[in-house]
């Protein structure tokens, strides 16, 4: 095992549980522990995919995104557990408190995925690969979920090191040293690689850049002239830069607020469509009032019900004033709906609320009464708050093309 070269260096950590709804669900019914298990939605609606596959179901050839009915098909005798995403929060959380007792300075990447700056650690708790294996135990110990460690001297090194190496050893914990990326990282196919997906990985190939190695030695000139500062960021993973500190507030900087979701069916008629849009416009509103801020930017999108051919639209409006108001943000909604769509069957939408501003900052109007009715939406809040969302809809979500009622009772589009 390599070992980092200079205790001045920064000692990055990247921690992945292993398939975590899984590992969550097996830690709350062991006698599922030597069985093949699934988390998969709804099979009666079109989220009946496999959302997380624990080791025994993935030997069985089982995969992350394929149909429920064709996993079933692989392995008759799978245990399938509809996803509970408020437990999985609880528990992601749990970890980085666990975390958070080695180091003040963790980062959640994905519920699933956490940084640690363990550079300040070591005095307290020895070195890397050994604060690694503490993390390992307690964590397992404490929760039933085994985490995997990369270690490097940057997030991107630890990441991949994490990726393409700790996940394949017993031990489940590599160190990448960034003098050994030449001989460990650079002979590994494109898309190994951190941030590129299948569609980079086609441009790269055509452009006969195999390798991270391959990349890594591209002139700089080339990618930024063929992608701009995206090519510069591709150059210097490949080359294991990144300067990017580990910072625990990272996602508390709110940019925008959004939500999406996808129909039970294809929805073929304005009349279906401006249902969920209003159903949208009014979480989204929600969350911006409960999280003080007013947004100046509507957006709305949708796609198409083929979502293998690249069909729907993005697109959005400035206001002249900020607002968390439903009816003004639905009105720009369904401005924005009518002006672009083109008839033709959706099967996704979202609306969303983006350049905020703090909610203290109203601007008055004498035509109209915004404080009557932001103090009515107000209060509609504060029931949801206690009650649930359920608990006061529009009448217009009692009708078939009416999404509130079931997404009342999930959390990001699975049940809780």
């Amino acid at each position: 095992m390599n070992k980092l070269p200079d205790k001045k260096n920064r000692v990055i950590m990247l921690a992945d549980c292993q398939s975590f709804y899984t590992s969550v669900e097996k830690a709350a019914h062991p006698e599922y522990f030597d069985q093949p298990v699934v988390v998969a939605g709804d099979p009666a609606r079109r989220s009946g995919i496999i959302l997380a596959a624990c080791p025994l179901a993935k030997k069985h050839g089982i995969t992350t995104a394929e149909r429920l009915g064709e996993a079933l098909g692989k392995c008759p005798d799978l245990i399938v557990i509809r996803p509970r995403m408020q437990e999985y929060i609880r528990v992601s959380l749990e970890i980085t408190a666990i975390m958070q007792t080695y180091t003040d300075l963790v980062e959640p990447y994905s519920i699933d995925e956490q940084f640690l700056d363990i550079t300040g650690s070591q005095e307290l708790f020895g070195p890397p690969e050994e604060i690694a294996r503490s993390l390992q135990e307690k964590i397992l110990k404490d929760t039933g979920i085994y985490i995997r460690v990369g270690i490097s001297e940057n997030k991107v090194l630890a990441k991949m090191a994490c990726d393409n190496y700790a996940k394949k050893k017993p031990s489940g914990i590599w160190t990448l040293a960034a003098n050994d990326i030449e001989a460990m990282l650079w002979p590994l196919p494109i898309h190994q690689m951190f941030m590129v997906g299948s569609r980079m990985t086609k441009h790269l190939t055509r452009m006969g850049i195999h390798t991270i190695g391959d990349l890594a030695k591209v002139p700089l000139s080339r990618l930024r002239a063929k992608w701009g500062v995206n090519g510069e960021v591709l150059w210097m993973i490949a080359n294991g830069k990144d300067y990017s500190p580990v910072k625990p507030n990272t996602h508390n900087t709110q940019k925008g607020i959004g939500h999406q979701m996808t129909l039970p069916y294809d929805y073929c008629t304005l009349e279906e469509i401006r249902i969920p849009l209003l159903e949208l416009t009014e979480l989204v509103c929600q969350r911006t009032r409960r999280k003080g801020f007013m947004g100046y930017v509507v957006s709305v999108g949708c796609r198409g019900a083929d979502f293998n051919k690249s069909t729907g639209f993005h697109r959005q409006k400035k206001l002249a004033e900020p607002t968390n108001l439903t009816s003004e943000v639905y009105q720009t909604v369904m401005s924005l709906f009518t002006k672009h769509w083109n008839g033709a069957p959706i099967r996704s939408i979202g609306v969303s609320l983006t350049d905020l501003v703090s909610d203290q900052i109203v601007q008055l109007d004498l035509f109209h009464d915004r404080e009557r009715e932001l103090a009515l939406e107000k209060a509609a809040d504060q029931i949801k708050l206690k009650y649930g969302n359920a608990a006061i809809m529009r009448a217009s979500s009692l009708q078939a093309a009416g999404q509130a009622r079931d997404r009342a009772q999930k959390i990001g589009g699975h049940y809780k």
